[in-house]
């Protein structure tokens, strides 16, 4: 194969300058290339001796970094064979039928993707070493990833469709061959970034760093030039193999397969949806969602009832799902939950006092009114900022709120202040070492959102103000939209219509259509809030 052959030529090449040099020092000392005396030729053959030394090393230098290389892992949650003893079997059978070897292991990933991922035995520092496979024909299979939400949402049935042409996969990642070459790419990819420095080196680490550099530089050309070399083989690689699962997988419920596929992307929109308009809005407060996977089943179920396109959807439930296959489903959905957190927004890993786990019967009341009151309170701190007030007016109202933005005159200054208050209570609760010094913050692996602008948090605090107004005069409670996220209950009945006129006042500075859906909510603009 292309990728093998790119990297016996890269060896050959590497080996040449000492093929050189060789012939040069044989042929000097039995006298058939320039004697043997300090001439020219002496000159000659210590150069070749040089480059093939210099060569020689910037080879064994890649060849160790491809050697020691180890693949990629996924931050994923293991799932134990004990822990789901069915879902183990299921696999097996599948794996048994499409005439390929069985994944070693099975885990979860927090998103909608599967995918199957070679890793290398646990070790541990007292224990004894794992052996090490003898014969280049004894590999390690693979394990098989699998997407969370598609255990909740996914019937049995379309879960193994689903998953055989991602098991057939093993059949490929078996072959001699192509293990040596996702080997020989993977471990190209560990050189590129060893040789890349990070941004920051501590002051103590410059000199070394420095003395380091041209060595760095030369393995990392190096190993870009091979890289650049393979790539196109390597993706034709891939292409071909997963073609070949597709074309095995069809003998295995091939119509059901299918559907399956349109449950994936329905699913996808449901994660979507719940990860950034609820589990994001309570990550931002220290608490996360810990049954992010049974919440998609719910959104997915309000969907079903919403969306025309959907209608049909709901039916599927009465068959088993797929979390049946799991011996303890809540504390799966759980470790997967924590996991999301930590890769959709970059939270501890551990629950503790400022990160804590919350039930979906108690989000209402410990993350939507708690956001409403914080953001209420910021916005009055802001407005305490920015202008003097009275003992009558340092009142939390939204009556003050409608004075400062009509007109449109202080929706700037408002919303810049907010802006920096914020950015400086993220500054204030970023955790620090022993020395004083900031602390590495954990930074997400996904982005969910882009970064909210001095006008969009400005309107949401206008909002939460409203609600607060809202339940603590009016009668309004806190609530939750499957997929809306918080909401604000009136009457038992979900209120979506109050974006619209705290746009036109934010934006505009026109109260007139916020005061009018104040006075049919029966919200009293001069009464005071709690915020606290």
């Amino acid at each position: 194969m292309a990728v093998l052959r790119i990297r016996g030529t890269a060896l050959g090449v590497a080996l040449v300058p000492t093929a050189v040099a060789v012939v040069l020092l044989f042929g000097g000392a039995t006298g058939r290339i320039g004697g043997s005396g300090t001439g020219a030729w002496t000159t000659v053959r210590w150069i070749a001796v040089g480059c093939a030394l210099a060569v020689l090393l910037v080879a064994a230098a890649v060849a160790a970094v491809l050697v020691r290389a180890s693949p990629a892992q996924s931050p994923t949650v293991p799932v134990d064979e004990s822990s789901a003893p069915e879902l183990y079997r299921m696999v097996r059978d599948l794996a048994e039928r499409l005439q390929v070897p069985a994944p070693s292991a099975i885990a979860l990933t927090p998103d909608c993707d599967s995918w199957l991922e070679e890793r290398r035995p646990a070790r541990t520092g007292a224990g004894p070493r794992l052996p090490r496979p003898r014969r280049r024909t004894e590999a390690v299979a693979p394990v098989l990833v699998i997407g969370s939400p598609f255990l909740w949402w996914m019937r049995v049935a379309e879960l193994r469709a689903l998953l055989a042409p991602v098991v057939a996969g093993t059949g490929p990642a078996a072959d001699v061959e192509v293990a040596a070459a996702r080997r020989f790419v993977r471990g190209l990819d560990a050189a590129v970034a060893i040789a890349t420095p990070p941004p920051h080196v501590p002051r103590g680490r410059r000199w070394a760093a420095l003395m380091r550099r041209p060595a760095l530089a030369v393995l990392s050309w190096t190993s870009r030039a091979l890289l650049r070399a393979c790539r196109g083989h390597a993706a034709e690689m891939e292409r071909a193999v997963a073609a070949w699962a597709s074309e095995r997988a069809q003998q295995v419920d091939y119509g059901l397969r299918i559907v399956a596929q349109e449950q994936v992307g329905l699913a996808y929109a449901g994660w979507d949806r719940l990860l950034t308009r609820v589990a994001l809005p309570a990550w931002r407060i220290g608490r996360w969602p810990s049954r992010l996977d049974a919440g998609v089943v719910a959104a997915l179920t309000e969907l079903s009832r919403r969306d025309r396109l959907a209608e049909g959807f709901e039916s599927r439930l009465g068959e088993r799902p797929a979390c049946d296959l799991l011996e303890e489903p809540g504390l799966v959905d759980e470790a997967a939950s924590l996991l999301a957190a930590r890769l959709f927004h970059g939270g501890p890993v551990e629950p503790g006092p400022d990160w804590s786990p919350v039930g979906w019967d108690d989000y209402p009341e410990q993350v939507v009114d708690r956001i409403w009151r914080s953001e209420a309170a910021r916005l009055h701190r802001v407005l305490d900022e920015l202008a003097p007030v009275t003992v009558d007016d340092s009142r939390a109202t939204v009556a003050r709120v409608l004075d400062r933005l009509a007109g449109g005159g202080g929706a700037e200054d408002l919303a810049a202040s907010l802006m920096g208050a914020v950015a400086r209570e993220e500054a204030a609760g970023r955790p620090t070492g022993p020395d004083g010094a900031d602390a590495p913050v954990l930074v997400p692996v996904y982005q969910l959102q882009s970064p909210r602008t001095a006008r969009e948090l400005l309107t949401e605090h206008v909002i939460a103000m409203v609600c607060c107004a809202a339940v603590d005069t009016a009668g309004a409670r806190p609530g939750l939209d499957w997929l809306d996220g918080p909401t604000l209950l009136v009457g038992g009945e979900r209120r979506s219509d109050l974006a619209w006129p705290v746009g036109r006042l934010v934006e505009y500075g026109d109260a007139a259509p916020l005061r009018s859906w104040l006075g049919r909510a029966g919200v009293r603009l001069e009464k005071p809030v709690r915020l606290v």
